[in-house]
Order: C-alpha cells, then structure tokens, then sequence
C-alpha cells in the first residue's frame, strides 16, 4: 500500500447524473457530509447543477449534482436538461445513479438519450439498495457486475463507491483549499432552502411552479438580513403559500430561516416575500433571471 504523505493526488470533475427521484441529491449530501443539496421526494426538485467537493485520503471529488434527465416540456425543462448535459460533458467521472428497485438502462447513453456514450469514465451507482430483497440483489450482480450498491440513506456502499471514483480521477493536485464544501455562493443555498421549505410544506399543489430568488443578502449585518422572494405564476398559487391569516408563509418561513442558520452558524432575519411572475416557467427571460441558464444553449 502507497503511502498517503508521497502518494499522488486526485483531482477531477464528478457529475452526478440518472432519471429523476434517483437519489442524486442524497447521494451527493452524503459524499460531502453536508446537505448541499434539495432532497425531495417530488421528481425534478433539482434545477441547478449543485457543487459539492470531497477531499480526503489524496483525493479531491468536485461533484456535481444534476437536475434528473427527462423530455423538456417548457423552457425551464430545457434549461435543466441542458444545465445536465453541460454538467455530463464536463465530467472526468460520470456516475450514474439508478433506482434499484426500478428498471435499469442498459447505458447511460440510452438513459439519457445521447448519440454516443460520453468521454467520462462511467460508474453505474445502484443507489436505494436497502430496499432490495436477496433475490433481486443477486440478479442485479449477475446483470451488472461492475456495479456499485449503495444507499444514500443509510450510508451502505458509500465507502466502495467513493474509492470506485477515486481510482478513476486523473493524477492532479487539487483544484480548491482542501477546506471547501462548495464553489456556490451562499445566497444560492440560502435560495434553494427556503425552495426546499416550500416543496415540504405545500403538498402536490405547486412545486414545479415555485421559484426562490435572494433579492438582498446584508453581509456583516446582524442578524444577518436576508430579503427573499417566492416566484409562483398565478394569484391563487400566492394565496395558498401565504395561507389564511398569513399563517403559512410565517410557518415556511421560520423553518427556511432554521436550516438557514445552522448552515451559515449565525443567527438570521428572513424577509420573506410572494410574488407572481407570469408562466415563468415559459419564459425564456424570467428561467434566466432566476439563474436556470439559457434554454437555448446546448450543451
């Protein structure tokens, strides 16, 4: 065995990619041990690629989490989709994360409907393995032997897939402080919180039509004060984030500003905000104000 005070170090872009409600989000949260990343059980919660980096043992993981490889269907969907493939394109390691309990593509090409399999060395992450029975397990290591079982949610299998992907980074020296958690600003993640609020507590009746956008962020102010507006597209979506008496958007509000502070370790003053923003989601200027890229961009 090398020893890790002479062994090279690794370095390299890490994409997380699959179908939505794969997991990738979990996945990523548990490889850097903080949660970077919307975790949701509604389909298509990621809309960024969101940066998370590992480093340890001589080894420097820039993971990217991508929104779930679907068919566009407005403007926003474009986006996400290219948003994803950009992130594919500039992979050193793609890992390619599939609900185990599902049906599994025969390549990632096939999955995400690509005209050639992409340069990146490809990892394919069962991830949801917990849930499998003996039978199913066994079946799945004759299918895909080269495979990785593993489970965001307990941590199983986590150890062997970061040490797949290790062994698959190019020979570099680290590309960030071996401190960082993130190249994100935190008034991105502070965005994405209260999104992430707002997808728990409002139920099936509007997420995909929900956008979070940081307004004014006071650094050195105490508590720090944080003007946050929630886009919807239509008055009666306004209504029902704002609720009766006003009820629902203080009770989204004082919990968004609660993962808030235990993220950024200071207390914090949310001015919390409902706007409407017409089909949004159809608008190629509103989905890049909002930080979703340009629809029109391929990767």
């Amino acid at each position: 065995m090398s020893d890790p005070m002479t062994a090279p170090t690794r370095a390299g872009i890490v994409t997380v990619a699959g179908f939505p409600n794969a997991g990738k989000s979990s996945l990523l949260n548990r490889l850097v041990g903080e949660s970077l990343a919307i975790t949701s059980s509604k389909a298509q919660s990621t809309r960024h690629r969101v940066v998370g980096i590992r480093t340890a043992d001589n080894a420097q993981m820039v993971i990217l989490d991508t929104p779930g490889l679907l068919e566009p269907r407005d403007t926003l969907h474009s986006a996400m989709r290219n948003a994803a493939l950009a992130a594919v394109r500039d992979a050193d390691v793609l890992v390619h994360v599939v609900d185990a309990t599902r049906a599994i593509p025969t390549s990632f090409a096939e999955a995400a409907q690509l005209d050639q399999a992409p340069r990146a060395s490809v990892l394919l992450a069962l991830n949801k393995a917990d849930l499998l029975d003996a039978e199913r397990r066994d079946a799945l290591r004759v299918l895909h032997p080269q495979a990785v079982f593993c489970s965001a949610v307990t941590g199983e299998g986590i150890e062997a897939l970061v040490q797949a992907i290790a062994e698959r980074l190019p020979e570099s020296p680290y590309l960030y402080p071996d401190d960082e958690l993130s190249t994100q600003p935190t008034r991105f993640f502070c965005a994405e919180f209260v999104r992430e609020t707002a997808l728990e507590q409002l139920g099936d009746e509007l997420p995909h039509a929900l956008a979070c956008e940081i307004e004014e962020f006071r650094e050195g102010s105490s508590p720090l004060y944080i003007r946050a507006v929630l886009h919807v597209e239509r008055d009666s979506q306004k209504r029902i984030v704002i609720g009766a008496n006003g009820q629902q958007i203080k009770k989204l509000g004082r919990v968004a500003r609660e993962k808030i502070e235990r993220f950024l370790g200071q207390s914090v003053y949310l001015d919390l905000w409902v706007k409407v923003l017409p089909n949004w989601r159809r608008n190629r200027a509103a989905v890049m104000r909002l930080g979703y890229g340009d629809p029109n961009t391929r990767a």
